[in-house]
């Protein structure tokens, strides 16, 4: 690996668009946070039947998701087929 590649916290994925699986602890601490958030608020807001504040906590946080993503890592600029 080179320096370059460990400056990213989220690989480009391999196939397709998007990212991969976190490679550092930084990457995998926001990547288990934003599971973490919505499994807690799911056991919150569902059971009192507070959909509209769980489907905001899962908006807020997956667009925070993608913009970490997009800034810690490799940039996904096409369609990638496989090396």
């Amino acid at each position: 690996m080179s320096e370059k590649d460990t400056d990213f916290w989220f690989p480009a994925k391999r196939y397709g668009w998007g990212w991969g699986l976190a490679t550092c602890w930084q990457g995998l601490a926001v990547q288990v946070g934003y599971i973490v958030l919505l499994f807690a608020g799911a056991k919150i807001w569902l059971p009192r039947g507070q959909r509209a504040e769980f489907w905001g906590l899962l908006i807020v946080s997956t667009i925070l998701l993608i913009a970490i993503h997009w800034l810690k890592g490799e940039k996904p600029l096409a369609w990638r087929w496989g090396k």
